[in-house]
C-alpha cells in the first residue's frame, strides 16, 4: 500500500531524548512518511478525559504511526486536529514501555490504535493483557550506517555515558586510579544543549573508546528510572552500534537482543577491582573485537529491522530507500 503516512513524534522534555530525535527523522524519512513533532508542555492530565470518549475515524489512503516517549504520551494523540483527517491503520511505537501503570486511558481501549510496537521485549503479554491490542517489540537499536569506517584507532580504555553507580561517579577518582593502572579513561563527553550537536560529540567519543561504562538502573538508579525494572537504553545499542564493548553490568533482560561478548561486567560498588577488571578486558582486547561488535550490532541492533517490522504492519511497501539501506546491512554481514 502506498498513501499518506503521517508520522507524530511527542518530543519528551529534558535531556537525554536526542537518540529518540533522530530516531523519529530516521523513521519518517525510510517510511516516506510527513513527521509532525509535538512537544510535550505538560498538559497530558489535561486531556486524560477527552482521550477516552473521542472515536476514532477511518480513512482510506492514510496512516498513523505515533513515536511515543512513555505510555502516558499517548494521551497527546487525542487531540481532535490529529484524528479528523482520519486514518486507514494507526500505529504507535513507545520507547520507555516499561512504566506500564501509565499507559494512556486511548490505547487501553483497543480502538484507537490496530497495532503497538514496544521497546520492552518481556512486557508484550502486559501490554497486550491492558490495551486489548496486538503488540509486537521493537526493541532498542541505532544508526550503524551512520557509525560508518572502520573502527580501529581506540585511543581511549573507556568513556563514561550517562549516570553511574556512587562508586563510579566520581570522574576525577576514577581517571587518576585508572592511570595507576596503564588505563586512558574519559569522563563524560562534553555536553551540548542542542540534541543533534550533543549526539555527534557523544557518536565521537563512542568510536575512540574500546569501552563504555553502563550499568543497569537497578544499581545505579536515578529519580527518572524505574525503580525495580530493569530495561536497555541507547547507552547500550549505540555504544555497540560503534563497535565499543559495553562494560559495567547490563539488564538481566538484556540477553534477549545482546550477543556473548558484547558486555563485560565490573563490580558496580568497588572501584578499584572494578578497574583491575576493566585492565584485564583490556588486554584482551584486539581490533577485531572492535569488529566484531560493530557487524553483530548492524546483524541484530539496526533500527532499520524494527522499521522494516513495523512498515509492514502499516502497509507501506513503496520503500526503496528502506529496502537499499537494508542491503547494505545484509552486505556487511546483517540477517536478510
Amino acid at each position: 500500500m502506498t498513501g499518506h503516512l503521517d508520522v507524530l513524534y511527542i518530543r519528551a522534555g529534558g535531556q537525554g531524548w536526542g537518540p529518540v530525535d533522530e530516531l523519529a527523522a530516521l523513521t519518517a524519512r525510510l517510511l516516506r512518511g510527513e513527521l509532525r513533532i509535538l512537544e510535550d508542555r505538560g498538559e497530558v492530565p489535561t486531556i486524560r478525559k477527552l482521550a477516552a470518549s473521542l472515536p476514532r475515524r477511518r480513512s482510506p489512503h492514510r496512516s498513523l504511526l505515533v513515536i511515543a516517549p512513555s505510555p502516558a504520551h499517548l494521551a497527546y494523540t487525542a487531540r481532535v486536529r490529529h484524528w479528523l483527517p482520519g486514518h486507514d491503520v494507526s500505529v504507535a511505537w513507545v520507547i520507555d514501555s516499561f512504566w506500564t501503570d501509565r499507559i494512556s486511558r486511548i490505547a487501553r481501549r483497543g480502538v484507537h490504535f490496530d497495532h503497538l510496537f514496544i521497546t520492552d521485549q518481556d512486557l508484550v503479554q502486559e501490554w497486550r493483557a491492558t490495551t486489548g491490542t496486538p503488540v509486537s517489540p521493537a526493541p532498542w537499536g541505532t544508526d550503524t550506517l551512520r557509525l560508518t569506517g572502520d573502527p580501529i584507532d581506540r585511543t581511549v580504555d573507556l568513556v563514561r555515558i550517562g549516570r553511574q553507580p556512587p562508586a563510579w561517579d566520581d570522574d576525577d577518582r576514577t581517571r587518576a586510579l585508572a592511570e595507576s593502572r596503564g588505563l586512558v579513561v574519559e569522563g563524560r563527553p562534553p555536553f551540548h544543549p542542542d540534541p543533534a550537536r550533543n549526539q555527534d560529540e557523544v557518536r565521537s567519543a563512542l568510536r575512540r573508546s574500546k569501552f563504555v561504562l553502563a550499568f543497569s538502573n537497578l544499581v545505579s538508579p536515578a529519580p527518572y528510572t524505574h525503580p525495580t525494572r530493569e530495561y536497555l537504553t541507547g547507552r547500550w545499542t549505540d555504544a555497540l552500534g560503534a563497535g565499543a564493548t559495553v562494560a559495567g553490568l547490563a539488564p538481566a533482560s538484556a540477553s534477549a537482543t545482546l550477543w556473548p561478548g558484547a558486555t563485560v561486567d565490573l563490580d558496580p560498588h568497588d572501584l578499584e577491582h572494578g578497574l583491575d577488571q576493566l585492565r584485564d578486558a583490556v588486554r584482551a582486547w584486539t581490533p577485531d573485537t572492535a569488529r566484531a561488535q560493530s557487524a553483530q550490532a548492524r546483524a541484530r541492533l539496526d533500527w532499520r529491522w524494527r522499521i522494516r517490522d513495523i512498515a509492514a504492519v502499516l502497509g507501506r511497501t513503496d520503500l526503496d530507500t528502506l529496502h537499499e539501506e537494508i542491503e547494505m546491512l545484509t552486505a556487511t554481514g546483517g540477517p536478510s
